[in-house]
């Protein structure tokens, strides 16, 4: 499985990061789709998610993040990964 950030930023207000989600087979794709409590969109075989964050938890908005935004998307690129990784662990 590979996570990408394909997108990130404010929308209607609201902080919010896209990730999109490379690798997965039909199945774990489908069991996501339908467990997660995040907002997902399956495009054949990918699967996006969109998650929406409080201002105060939005990891992009430390004067570091901004110095050092690669590394901050690396870091959450890789948080995703475990995340859905244990997640899919359940199925």
């Amino acid at each position: 499985m590979d996570v990408k950030i394909s997108d990130y930023g404010d929308a209607e207000g609201r902080k919010f990061i896209e990730y999109t989600i490379f690798g997965l087979s039909g199945e774990q794709i489908k069991y996501l789709d339908e467990n997660l409590t995040e907002s997902t969109f399956v495009k054949g075989n990918l699967l996006k998610i969109k998650m929406y964050f409080e201002d105060k938890l939005y990891p992009f908005q430390s004067e570091v993040s901004k110095i050092r935004l690669d590394d901050f998307i690396s870091r959450e690129e890789i948080e995703m990964n475990v995340f859905l990784s244990s997640f899919l662990e359940d199925m």
